[in-house]
């Protein structure tokens, strides 16, 4: 590839933050901008006071499924980012037990055998199978709770920094029985400005788990919705001149991927919509011949193609 790969993520994306309107209205801009990202996919998330939106009990909920069924053709990945973003869900008693370990946490646990992580995922891909989707990828579900926060200490004094590797060894080998979308499995982990690139993870013949670290921030509100945290300028500058977007495209970059939080990202009541609508449209102006917009999905397959020719 001889241009910049554009991509995005968007944590935390379902509609109890914003009317399934406003997710509409977000792939209707993704879709005639002819951009490409991924949306994660919570079916479980407040899942003791709404209940599964794998199981659609009302009319907000079935609307905002309704959407999500064509989020792929609109140009969006669909990872899981997990079940709840919160404690782990028991899925024979359909409830979240108190006191379960946090799904971001859980995956850092060093003791957790590959078959735990396997059968859970492929819990969560059944749910997403029932209302229509398909899941490219993992996004790690991340927690500043005191727990949690006390935990990951306890494992940093440890030496675990990363979650355990037999996440990997279960994302490949559900890969390999054709679970997710693609024979690659993106995964996003912890973004890194400074060390990024597409780590290959877990491999067999044409099957490959990538952790693709994202390497621009997110200046589109993040989960605080916080307006001094909203910014087109931190992307691209008005003039296409400057900017983490266009430094990256300058240096050749081998990607550009930012992140945002529906939270601030969404067109209802996000600060950050404007930004975001303002950074594609500079983007298609300033840099239409020097990138290439794709889904991290696309991306990974076409790292693996190449490592395979290599």
């Amino acid at each position: 590839m001889t241009r910049t790969v554009l991509s995005f993520y968007c944590d935390d994306t379902h509609c109890y933050v914003a009317p399934p309107e406003a997710f509409a209205a977000f792939l209707d801009f993704v879709a005639a901008e002819g951009i490409a990202g991924e949306s994660s996919v919570l079916l479980g998330y407040g899942c003791e006071s709404h209940g599964l939106l794998s199981r659609p009990a009302t009319g907000e909920q079935r609307a905002y499924v309704s959407q999500l069924e064509r989020a792929y053709n609109c140009g969006l990945d669909a990872h899981m980012e997990l079940m709840t973003h919160a404690g782990l869900y028991d899925f024979e008693r359909h409830t979240v037990p108190e006191g379960a370990i946090h799904e971001g946490l859980w995956l850092h646990e060093p003791g957790v055998p590959a078959e735990a992580y396997a059968g859970y995922f492929e819990r969560v891909i059944k749910e997403g199978e029932r209302v229509g989707v398909r899941f490219t990828g993992l996004t790690w579900p991340g927690c500043g709770c005191e727990t949690c926060t006390r935990r990951y200490a306890e494992l940093r004094d440890l030496g675990v920094t990363q979650p355990n590797p037999n996440v990997y060894q279960a994302l490949l080998s559900l890969a390999k029985h054709g679970r997710f979308r693609r024979r690659t499995v993106p995964c996003f982990i912890h973004p890194n400005e400074m060390d990024y690139g597409a780590k290959l993870v877990a491999a067999d013949g044409p099957w490959g788990v990538y952790d693709l670290v994202a390497n621009s921030g997110d200046w589109f509100g993040t989960w605080e919705n916080d307006p001094a945290r909203a910014s087109a300028d931190y992307y691209i500058s008005a003039d296409g001149a400057s900017g983490r977007i266009v430094e990256l495209v300058r240096a050749g970059a081998p990607y550009c991927i930012f992140y945002a939080h529906w939270q601030g990202l969404n067109p209802a009541n996000g600060v950050g919509w404007s930004a975001f609508q303002t950074v594609v449209r500079r983007v298609q102006q300033h840099l239409q011949e020097e990138v290439v917009w794709m889904r991290p999905s696309d991306y990974t397959e076409a790292c693996h193609v190449g490592r395979a020719l290599a």
